[in-house]
């Protein structure tokens, strides 16, 4: 984990830099919670960009401050639409998953029998081809297939764990 935590060292140092020389104040005084994020969603911003941020948060940037990230419930604007709400259970189901892989004490707002969508939802390159759904259906995170929602298992892959796992075979 060495690296790991000499990446996001890096990386943070060079955003606090940056915001200095342009006069911006730091990034990180204040959480990219799941709450922003999907509001963002809510607002236009692509949902891959949004989930993004609160991810360098999630891994990175706030990593002892995990559950303030999560706790707020998301919410769903009054003019929901089928795409939002497909969104939101998407959220609420990436909370469950994040907390469980990281034994985080799971927010009981994520529970709510309204993330769980009608029709199933598959996510991912190739989604609409049924062989692609399968494989989706066999792979994704039951937290997400509860939902009906199809993605596979490496949705919230963390490339700072990765790169780190790399290195440690490489060197031995």
């Amino acid at each position: 984990m060495l690296y790991f935590s000499q990446e996001c060292g890096i990386i943070k140092r060079k955003v606090e830099l940056r915001s200095v020389e342009h006069g911006e104040p730091a990034m990180w005084s204040e959480l990219q919670t799941i709450k922003m994020t999907y509001h963002a969603i809510a607002q236009g911003e692509r949902p891959w960009t949004a989930l993004g941020d609160f991810m360098n948060y999630w891994f990175c940037y706030s990593t002892t401050q995990r559950a303030e990230l999560i706790e707020e419930p998301l919410q769903e604007p009054v003019e929901l639409t089928p795409e939002l709400h497909q969104w939101a259970a998407f959220c609420a189901a990436s909370v469950e998953y994040l907390c469980e892989r990281y034994a985080i004490t799971c927010p009981d707002w994520v529970s709510a029998p309204s993330y769980i969508l009608e029709e199933p939802w598959f996510k991912g390159l190739g989604a609409h081809k049924p062989n692609v759904q399968t494989r989706l259906r066999q792979e994704t995170p039951e937290c997400f297939a509860r939902r009906n929602i199809y993605c596979g298992n490496r949705i919230f892959a963390n490339k700072y764990e990765l790169a780190a796992e790399v290195q440690q075979r490489q060197s031995a």
